[in-house]
C-alpha cells in the first residue's frame, strides 16, 4: 500500500469513528441523565392520575384550601324546568262594567300607579241614568221625611189620625229603601254619588299599587261593558310556575322550600310551593305546582324561563367532598388528593350532589385530604405541565 492510499483509509476510519460517537450520543444521554419522555412520565403517581409537586408556601399563595373526605347527609335535589308568571292574586282586569266613550286617559303602558289612582274616564249614558235614580230617591226620602214628622206632630197632638201617621212611617220607610238600592247599584260598578254636569261621568281607577301590564283603550273610543281595559299587577311577588312528572309527586309537597333559579342569567332565589295539582295535563302528563317568590327589585319578569330545585330530604353518604372540590381532567371527573411532594389528580366516581356536597363513589377512600378550594389552580398548573410536554 503506498502513502497516497493510506492516508485514504485513515481518513475513512477516523470518518467511521465521528459517525459512532454521534449515534451512541443519545444513547448514553438516555441512560446518564433524563429525557423528554421520561420528564413527562415523571408526573404520574403510582397508577393513581397526574401529580403537581407544590410547596406548603406555594399552597397556601395560591389559596388552596384543604379538607377531609367523609360521611356527610346529602340533600336530595330535583330540579325541574319552569316559569315565571304574574301573581294571579295580585293581578286585576279593570272592566268598566257599563258601556260608554273614553273622554279621559290618565295611565300609561308600563306605569307604576297606586291605590285609588285615576286611570281613564267614560261618559255612560247608562250610568247617568243610575244616578239620576239615586238621586230621585233621596229626594223622595227628604219629602217623606218631612211628611213624616209632620205626621207625627199632628197624631200627638190629636189633630189627625193615627192611621195617617202610620202611613207616612210607611211611606218613609220605602224611601229610605229606594235611597240604599239605588247606593248599592252604584257601588256594585264602582261609581259613587255625583251632582250637576257629571252624572255620566264613570271614573276607571286602580284597586291596588302595581304596573299597568295592558291597556285597550283610548280617547274618544267606545267601550263595551265587559271591556278589558286595563290590567294591572303587583310584582312585587310571583309566582315560579313549574311541570312536575308523575314519578316525582310524591316528592314536591306544599310548605317545602325550593330554590328557583334563572335560565338567562346569574340570579336565584327561595320560596315556599304553595301549589302542587291534583290533576295532571292531558298534553304535558304532569302536574302544575307553584313556588311564591318576592320580588322587590322586580328581576323575576313574567315569561323567565327557570329552573326549580326542589329539597326531597337528606340521606346519608359514605364519602363526600365539597362540590367546588370536582374538576374535569382528561374529560372524567377527578379530585386532587394532597401527597408529601404536593397534590395528585385522582379519577373519581361521582354519585349525588346538592350544590355544596358531592358524594364520591369510588376512587377516593374516607380521611383523604383533598383541595376543597381553588382547586381550579391546580387544574390549570396541569394543563401547563401538559402543554410543554408536548411541545
Amino acid at each position: 500500500m503506498n502513502r497516497k492510499q493510506t492516508i485514504v483509509v485513515a481518513i475513512m476510519v477516523v470518518i467511521a469513528l465521528l459517525l459512532a460517537a454521534l449515534m451512541l450520543k443519545p444513547r448514553e444521554a438516555g441512560h446518564g441523565g433524563e429525557t423528554h419522555g421520561e420528564r413527562a412520565s415523571a408526573t404520574s403517581a403510582a397508577g393513581d392520575g397526574v401529580a403537581i409537586a407544590l410547596s406548603g408556601s406555594q399552597i397556601k399563595a395560591a389559596g388552596i384550601a384543604l379538607a377531609t373526605a367523609g360521611p356527610a347527609q346529602i340533600s336530595t335535589i330535583l330540579t325541574l324546568p319552569g316559569e315565571i308568571r304574574f301573581n294571579e292574586d295580585r293581578t286585576a282586569h279593570v272592566v268598566p262594567k257599563l258601556a260608554g266613550v273614553v273622554v279621559a286617559v290618565h295611565a300609561e303602558l308600563g306605569q307604576r300607579v297606586k291605590r285609588g289612582q285615576l286611570l281613564a274616564v267614560l261618559a255612560s249614558s247608562a250610568l247617568s241614568e243610575q244616578r239620576s235614580e239615586l238621586l230621585s230617591a233621596q229626594r223622595r226620602l227628604a219629602l217623606a221625611s218631612t211628611t213624616l214628622e209632620r205626621e207625627r206632630k199632628l197624631w200627638q197632638d190629636k189633630i189627625s189620625a193615627e192611621q195617617d201617621y202610620l202611613q207616612a212611617k210607611q211611606a218613609m220607610s220605602e224611601a229610605d229603601i229606594a235611597v240604599q238600592n239605588a247606593r248599592q247599584k252604584l257601588s256594585v260598578l264602582g261609581a259613587g254619588a255625583a251632582g250637576g254636569a257629571q252624572l255620566n261621568q264613570l271614573e276607571l281607577r286602580a284597586p291596588f299599587d302595581g304596573l299597568v301590564m295592558e291597556k285597550h283603550l283610548a280617547l274618544g273610543e267606545a267601550i263595551k261593558e265587559d271591556a278589558n281595559v286595563f290590567t294591572i299587577s303587583d310584582l312585587s311577588t310571583v309566582w315560579a310556575d313549574f311541570a312536575v312528572p308523575p314519578q316525582d309527586l310524591n316528592r314536591v309537597r306544599v310548605g317545602e322550600s325550593a330554590i328557583v333559579r334563572a335560565s338567562a342569567f346569574d340570579a336565584h332565589a327561595s320560596g315556599n310551593i304553595i301549589y302542587v295539582g291534583a290533576l295532571l295535563g292531558e298534553q304535558t302528563r304532569t302536574a302544575k305546582a307553584r313556588v311564591a317568590l318576592a320580588n322587590p327589585q322586580g328581576a323575576w319578569r313574567p315569561g323567565l324561563f327557570v329552573n326549580v330545585d326542589v329539597q326531597s330530604g337528606l340521606s346519608e353518604a359514605a364519602v363526600t367532598v365539597a362540590a367546588g372540590a370536582v374538576q374535569t381532567v382528561a374529560g372524567a371527573p377527578a379530585v386532587f388528593v394532597r401527597t408529601p411532594q404536593g397534590f395528585t389528580a385522582r379519577p373519581v366516581r361521582l354519585g349525588r350532589s346538592d350544590g355544596k356536597l358531592t358524594e364520591i363513589l369510588q376512587g377516593l377512600p374516607a380521611g383523604a385530604v383533598y383541595a376543597a378550594a381553588n382547586s381550579y389552580v391546580l387544574k390549570a398548573e396541569l394543563g401547563k405541565d401538559s402543554a410543554e410536554h408536548e411541545h
